[in-house]
């Protein structure tokens, strides 16, 4: 199967040249999501742990767009602005996932305005 774009009506809009979700066979990779409000673009929240949950809602509301949830994800890679952060993030980012939770990858990251950035890939193979 040739990769699709996932139509993500009601999402945030890509902010650049790239696509906010692809599937590619088994596989929907989910470009790196911040805290926006999908209807007004404005960022969401002052806090990590308000940005974090608005990051991750987004990230739910297109995977759904492609026909997957949160327990499909099988990796995730999140910027954080400051690592000092990671575990009042970490609080809620546990709270989306189901067991077994994916892998993960968190890195500090300069970011524009935001405290925190997800990307995901999610596998919807045999299920």
């Amino acid at each position: 199967m040739p990769k699709q774009l996932v139509n993500t009506e009601g999402v945030a809009r890509a902010g650049g040249a790239y696509s906010p979700c692809v599937r590619a066979g088994d596989f929907i990779f989910v470009a790196g999501q911040g805290p926006i409000n999908p209807a007004t673009g404005a960022v969401v929240g002052a806090t990590i742990e308000e940005q974090t949950a608005q990051t991750l809602e987004n990230i739910k509301n297109i995977l759904a767009a492609a026909g997957a949830s949160m327990a499909d994800v099988v990796k995730a890679t999140v910027h954080l602005s400051d690592l000092s952060l990671f575990d009042r993030y970490n609080k809620v980012y546990a709270t989306y996932f189901p067991d077994p939770k994916p892998v993960r990858t968190t890195v500090g990251s300069q970011l524009l305005n935001i405290l925190v950035e997800i990307d995901v890939i999610a596998y919807v193979g045999e299920r």
